[in-house]
């Protein structure tokens, strides 16, 4: 049983790699986009950030896929090592078509999955996933009313300013508004693969309680910073570039108020889509400028991707554990 304990973390690992990989572009998509940063300095700048955030938000959202997805005195570490294969499978698969979906979604599918195939839908724990599905639902709207509002508010104070300052000034306030995406980014994200680490060493016998080794937290961090490092241009490209083109102080204000929402999401433990929630900023602050500013056919290719996200790494879920079983 550890041979397989610490196979499915070090399968854990390599989600959070991947899950770095795809998300490099919710933290850095706006600062490249309004060519602030060039990418390479973005991404190092991301990677720092997201290191860091698990250490200032606690592990709250940890917390929450530990417990709050299957029943954790039930789930066995195989079904754990099928949910994360179901995970990865899918994300890696939308990082090649450069679909910017839900990491964090794809997770809580692929334990759901394999969940299902290994015990049934009466294990599933109902009150942790009322609250990941409620952060689906207040990511992407709250995201487009924080960047139209911080986007106007903007616009408004800084009327009387010719265009030339505002860019510089905003320019060097993204760099900010940036690293401040990236640590919540961190807190966020960064605390899912934590989680689920907890939970395999709980399974396996390994813990006595759901509690969070140091370890763990530096171990999921370093790996989704290196992933963040190393990570998807592609996604980057539809996030940066395709939906709307972006001003600074669009970038700031995109950034800034998805920062935020994050921050509260990490306090309460609700584990929120990063990129929902930096999609609907962006939305949100092409629109303040104009609605045609927003590349609303891309938001809905997004927003379909969003929606098959859950569906269909359950479904990756299902079928990766059935193959577990078979030869176990």
């Amino acid at each position: 049983m550890l041979e397989i304990a610490i196979g499915a973390i070090i399968v854990a690992l390599i989600f959070d790699f991947v899950n770095g990989f795809n998300d490099s572009a919710n933290s850095v998509a706006t600062v490249i986009g309004t060519r602030v940063l060039k990418p390479i300095h973005a991404v190092g700048l991301s990677a720092a950030m997201n290191f860091i955030g698990p250490f200032v938000f606690g592990v709250a959202v940890a917390t929450t896929i530990a417990k709050g997805i299957v029943s954790p005195d039930d789930i066995t570490v195989y079904m754990i090592v099928g949910g994360l294969a179901g995970a990865i499978g899918w994300s890696t698969l939308c990082t090649y078509f450069g679909l910017p979906i839900s990491n964090s979604h794809s997770l809580v599918g692929g334990i759901m999955g394999a969940g299902i195939m290994g015990l049934g839908f009466e294990k599933l724990v109902y009150g942790g996933l009322t609250k990941v599905f409620a952060g689906i639902i207040i990511a992407p709207i709250g995201g487009i009313i924080f960047g139209l509002l911080l986007t106007t508010l903007i616009i408004t104070v800084f009327a009387s300013w010719k265009p030339g300052p505002v860019n510089k000034t905003f320019g060097k306030l993204q760099i900010i508004s940036s690293a401040w995406f990236a640590l919540t980014h961190g807190a966020n994200d960064g605390q899912k693969t934590m989680g689920i680490i907890v939970l395999i060493l709980f399974s396996a016998g390994m813990i006595p309680e759901l509690e969070m080794p140091l370890w763990v937290v530096f171990a999921a961090a370093t790996a989704m910073g290196l992933g963040t490092f190393f990570g998807g241009y592609k996604v980057i490209k539809t996030l940066g570039v395709k939906i709307t083109k972006l001003r600074p102080y669009q970038g700031f204000a995109a950034e800034t108020g998805g920062g935020l929402m994050l921050a509260v999401f990490a306090i309460f433990g609700i584990p929120a889509s990063t990129t929902h929630a930096i999609t609907g900023t962006i939305m949100g602050s092409g629109a303040a400028r104009r609605k045609r500013a927003v590349r609303w056919k891309v938001s809905r290719q997004i927003v379909f991707s969003w929606i098959i996200t859950i569906p269909g790494a359950a479904a990756m879920g299902i079928g990766f554990t059935f193959l577990i079983h078979l030869f176990v």
